[in-house]
């Protein structure tokens, strides 16, 4: 079969997802077992995958599925907890109080305290925390799920503790055969590592500064009363002021500490940075922008999950910081169980495991769920009834609403990860043939040859789009993308970062992701419309990435110093 005839065929799934949700603006749940039956169907009678290995990998999809839920719920029942406790009413009145702009309420909240969560937990866990937040506190919840979308660009690749750098980079390259190309040379691999990361976070800090600010222009144009981008420009300052508040410790951190924690150092120092610029006006706008009243709201920018905190049975007043506290302990806890090995092998030694499901080679699963965000939320909860003194009956009220919410994203879920793993799998077939994304990665790389750099990322960015994970999409793609590099005579470290970064901007269009996110809200049936919006900022980042790369490689002629001969 020709390579573009695979490359099609492997595309086709993604194609089709693309058509239903975006052209014909399906809902997911009607869209996904469409195309979850396609992938199925291409594996089976194209890449001539065998039944067992088709059904091991929905198997697997379906118990990662079960890791993804546990996650949204969570997320939902602290939200509900604290809706019931009155900690939702004080933390947005405490917004209310910083700023009551809704812009400087936007960067504050899906950026600077989206990136800390990102970098402490990654699993999709920002957009799942702060779109129910900024609901909570008034924003149209397609507004808050397009936000928490884009809050899972720059700061995901050192997401969970640097897990796609160390996890996903170190597992998707040859490390014992570059390993010993670097002894040969007075290197090492940890050094080539440390090379990648800080080419990363030099990319993203390029790229990712302006990403608060694009956030405020999509918010101002599609959510705003007159839907005009004129009031996103006069934020402009206070955006790039909060960007570089994020990205200069993050790619100081980067560059000279590792990938552990960029991210959440960014996050916290951003954050200290920012609240303290506020309470003294600086580069704050002359004007408050907020949005139409609420009974003007299109319905499809509502969700069916209702914050009316008026009504909601507090039992006593609490203040600022005991409302704040839970979502505190939620970042110290994720944070102490990712950098303490004790803690963290205690919490991952209660695990559920599914070695070589079907007996098939290499499909494997697991579900931890003390270790996993959902289960430290779950546990923050638990510490929340009695640090708000609720009563039992609200917090069975909290726990009813969260798990109805969980049925709508179930569905489709069942259907979109198992989707992602048969293409992930394909790779072990009859026919000899390379999974399905690498089929993909190949025909681009044999049609463009020396442009290459310029679409490293996006296929960084297919890989993430398929798997709904930077780290996943760096192990698929990180040996193709240095395999291209070393057969063009370019710069390997380079096309890895590339990879990373681009697999981290493609989390804003990751379907699965979308879901979760759209969840939390009860957003459901519109991932489409999420999609239309998030589409262009990933177009951004890619294409911006892929430049700088092509410059740094073709105009500046970086190399890769450690491995050059």
């Amino acid at each position: 079969m020709q390579a573009g005839t695979l490359a099609f065929l492997a595309f086709s799934p993604i194609l089709l997802a693309a058509i239903l949700l975006v052209g014909l603006r399906w809902p997911a749940r009607r869209a996904m077992p469409v195309v979850y039956m396609l992938t199925a169907g291409i594996g089976l009678f194209a890449w001539d995958m065998s039944v067992t290995r088709v059904l091991a990998s929905t198997l697997q999809g379906l118990v990662i599925t079960i890791g993804v839920l546990w996650i949204i719920f969570g997320a939902i029942l602290l939200l509900n907890t604290l809706k019931y406790s009155g900690g939702i009413a004080e933390i947005r009145a405490g917004f209310a109080t910083l700023s009551p702009d809704r812009r400087i309420q936007a960067i504050v909240i899906a950026w600077l305290f989206g990136c800390f969560i990102e970098g402490a937990s990654g699993f999709g866990t920002p957009a799942a925390i702060a779109a129910p937040l900024l609901v909570a506190i008034g924003f149209p919840a397609m507004a808050a799920v397009l936000l928490g979308m884009l809050v899972q660009s720059t700061p995901v690749s050192f997401g969970a503790v640097g897990t796609p750098i160390i996890i996903g980079v170190n597992s998707g390259l040859d490390t014992a055969a570059l390993g010993a190309q670097l002894a040969e040379r007075g290197s090492s691999w940890d050094a080539f590592l440390q090379l990648i990361t800080g080419n990363v976070a030099i990319l993203h800090a390029l790229v990712g500064t302006l990403m608060p600010f694009v956030m405020v222009l999509l918010l101002t144009r599609f959510f705003g009363r007159e839907r005009s981008w004129r009031a996103a420009f006069e934020v402009l300052p206070f955006a790039l002021f909060a960007g570089l508040a994020f990205t200069v410790p993050y790619v100081l951190t980067g560059v000279f500490l590792g990938p552990e924690f960029p991210s959440l150092l960014g996050g916290l120092v951003g954050l200290a940075i920012v609240t303290t610029a506020l309470r003294f006006g600086f580069l704050v706008p002359k004007t408050t922008w907020d949005f139409a009243d609420a009974k003007d709201w299109p319905a499809e920018w509502l969700g069916s999950v209702e914050m009316k905190l008026d009504q909601m049975p507090h039992h006593h007043r609490i203040g600022a910081l005991r409302a704040w506290l839970p979502y505190v302990l939620v970042g110290l806890l994720l944070v102490l169980s990712r950098v303490l090995p004790e803690l963290g092998a205690a919490l991952k030694s209660v695990v559920v495991v599914f070695p070589e499901i079907l007996g098939e080679k290499g499909i494997k699963a697991d579900f931890m769920p003390l270790y996993l965000p959902g289960g430290i939320l779950v546990a923050v909860v638990l510490i929340t009834v009695f640090l708000h003194r609720m009563h039992a009956r609200s917090l069975a009220k909290a726990v009813g609403e969260s798990s109805r919410v969980l049925l709508g994203a179930g569905f489709v879920l069942l259907f979109t990860v198992p989707m992602v793993r048969i293409l992930i799998n394909s790779g072990v077939n009859a026919a000899d043939l390379p999974s399905m994304p690498i089929a993909m990665a190949q025909w681009v790389a044999d049609s463009v040859g020396d442009v290459y750099p310029l679409l490293a990322p996006s296929v960084g960015a297919l890989g993430a789009f398929i798997a709904g994970s930077n780290t996943v999409s760096n192990m698929m793609l990180s040996q193709f993308q240095y395999g291209v590099a070393t057969s063009l005579g370019i710069s390997g470290a380079l096309v890895v970062a590339a990879q990373a970064v681009g697999a981290a901007a493609g989390n804003m269009v990751a379907i699965h992701n979308v879901v979760a996110a759209s969840a939390t809200v009860g957003l459901l049936g519109r991932e489409g419309a999420i999609l239309r919006k998030t589409f262009w900022p990933t177009v951004y980042y890619v294409l911006m990435c892929g430049l700088l790369v092509f410059v740094a490689i073709h105009l500046l002629g970086i190399g890769d110093p450690l491995v050059a001969g």
